[in-house]
């Protein structure tokens, strides 16, 4: 642990107090909700949710894109999501026209990598999904992003995500922890899912953290790692690059949790250097000119800029600046481990295939 790490978590601990207010605030927002106190919306319709308790990476757009994988062929589907640092407000709905200042860089990415499901996004859930059923006539299912704890709509599946290294059950309030609600709260999902687990992760150690979990009788939990594929070239996505332990690689990322990747990289590559920009940064022709320079400054044959799915919708607007640049993205999915992708994929499915309208909602 090196002394910068130190210093935050010293830093956060002093924050206890705050954390400890926002803790209470939180804990009378749910209680107003669970006493009916604030009311919640149901649709006849299935809805899907994926979130997490915490701030942070733990896979939350690469779970919306596995399901959209695992669902598409069979059912047409929507995604629904905040559009984080948009500049638009309220509902919108991608089109061929769209940007990622429209729609927000994740909903982009959706749209850029599925152009045949509709992709939308709206602060407001509960005003977004109305419009999307209006919008896109014989919908079968709407996959809401990031929405766990936004409590004004009840999704029919919720699938709840914490990650391997920091799990909400040994987690603490923001400031000075990372959860943005009580870990309590998880007891609300149909599906827990551990996220970014070492490949190689045990049974007796599966075991160990589904018992901290602690799960109520009907909820199902599944293991999952992160799985990389090879890194394509930003605007021409046939031309593909195999990292070789020759590769220096200068890393562009701008998202909560670039740790795997760089673990990804220190596995493959010969060495890589990082420019760190901060989550969901908007990229600026300063920062195109801090790429370029960072690049010019490695001195090797074999080099390239490396970034990820969710960086490259905020870049692809500097078309000529990247021209001659070899900027290349690296997908990310998720793989289940103890051969649990099927049952997951199946519990899915036949949520959407058996939903049957209720009247008295």
């Amino acid at each position: 642990m090196n002394f910068n790490t130190i210093f935050l978590k010293s830093f956060r601990v002093l924050l206890l107090p705050l954390a400890l207010i926002y803790g209470l605030i939180i804990f009378i927002r749910n209680y107003l909700y669970d006493s009916k106190r604030i009311t919640t919306a149901s649709f006849n319709f299935p809805l899907i949710c994926v979130g997490n308790l915490a701030v942070g990476g733990t896979g939350k757009s690469p779970m919306v894109e596995y399901l959209v994988e695992q669902l598409a062929n069979e059912f047409s589907l929507a995604t629904l999501s905040r559009g984080y640092k948009r500049k638009t407000k309220g509902y919108v709905l991608a089109n061929d026209y769209t940007t990622a200042l429209e729609i927000g860089d994740e909903p982009m990415q959706f749209h850029n990598k599925f152009p045949g499901i509709a992709v939308a996004s709206c602060e407001e859930r509960i005003v977004g999904i109305p419009h999307l059923l209006q919008d896109v006539p014989g919908l079968r299912a709407i996959i809401l992003d990031d929405a766990f704890q936004h409590r004004s709509v009840r999704a029919g599946l919720n699938i709840l995500l914490t990650e391997y290294n920091n799990l909400y059950s040994q987690d603490f309030f923001l400031p000075t922890g990372d959860l943005r609600d009580q870990r309590s709260s998880a007891k609300r999902a149909e599906v827990i899912i551990v996220t970014k687990c070492p490949e190689d992760i045990s049974a007796e150690k599966k075991q160990r953290i589904i018992r901290q979990l602690a799960p109520t009788a009907t909820q199902k939990i599944f293991f999952t790692t992160i799985e990389y594929g090879i890194p394509y070239h930003i605007f021409n996505h046939g031309d593909e690059w195999h990292l070789t332990p020759r590769d220096e690689v200068l890393l562009v990322c701008g998202i909560a949790n670039p740790r795997p990747l760089k673990e990804y990289l220190l596995e493959r590559a010969h060495t890589y250097y990082q420019l760190d920009y901060s989550d969901h940064h908007i990229f600026s022709i300063d920062d195109l000119n801090e790429i370029r320079e960072s690049f010019e400054e490695i001195d090797a044959k074999d080099k390239l800029i490396l970034t990820t799915e969710k960086d490259a919708v905020r870049l692809l607007k500097f078309t000529e600046e990247l021209a001659t640049l070899p900027m290349y993205v690296v997908p990310i999915r998720h793989k289940f481990l103890f051969e649990e992708g099927e049952p997951f994929n199946e519990l899915v499915t036949d949520f959407i295939r058996n939903f049957h309208f209720n009247p008295a909602i």
